[in-house]
């Protein structure tokens, strides 16, 4: 048993040495970003950037195309979602928001038609062996993010059901330090939303 234990620390520890500094840096720069996200801190969206364009790099060479071509969604928005913050906290408007069902509706709605979309172009036009997974959680991280830069509080629900999607995706991938990442990121997602919905709350009584 001790052995077993030892073998498999040096499997981790190996598998770290073997993280490239590109996925390193998108991992440290993402935490930070989504930490300040959870407290509502503007300088959530210049750190992502960084996070943003390291992935896009490590993405590709994971071949994991529907993940790579969300940075440049992820980008857009960052710079999107700067704005906008700033624009809300300059004008006194009410923070965060609330999904009505509608919303919920459109939301599901476009995830589906995107997972669908997304994965049979990769199916059948790259060379990716993950295509309808790569697909569905592109199409999740969409959604989430664009509620995200709008401050609508439902979206750290979303990024709890798609980060708990990527961990096994990403060890099936080889990217054991990104699975680690988004495993606390879970955890960080939980509490983005209470914080948010106290906030939420907050603001309407």
């Amino acid at each position: 048993m001790l052995f077993l234990e030892s073998s498999f620390f040096q499997l981790i520890a190996d598998q770290f040495i073997h993280t490239t500094w590109l996925e390193w840096l998108g991992v440290v720069s993402g935490f930070i970003c989504i930490y300040l996200a959870t407290k509502e801190n503007v300088l959530s969206w210049p750190i992502s950037i960084i996070s943003v364009i390291a992935y896009a790099w490590v993405f590709l060479d994971a071949k994991m195309y529907g993940d790579m071509a969300l940075q440049f969604y992820f980008l857009f928005t960052a710079f999107y979602g700067w704005y906008f913050w700033i624009r809300k906290k300059q004008v006194h408007d009410k923070p965060v928001t609330n999904l009505s069902k509608k919303g919920w509706w459109l939301a599901i709605g476009s995830i589906v038609i995107l997972s669908v979309a997304l994965g049979l172009f990769l199916d059948h036009f790259t060379d990716t062996n993950v295509p309808y997974e790569d697909g569905f959680c592109t199409a999740v991280s969409f959604v989430a993010q664009l509620m995200l830069s709008r401050k609508i509080l439902q979206n750290w629900i979303l990024w709890i059901v798609v980060d708990l999607c990527y961990i096994p995706l990403y060890i099936y991938k080889n990217l054991n330090l990104s699975a680690i990442f988004y495993a606390f990121l879970v955890a960080i997602a939980i509490k983005g939303y209470i914080d948010w919905r106290k906030t939420y709350r907050e603001q309407t009584n």
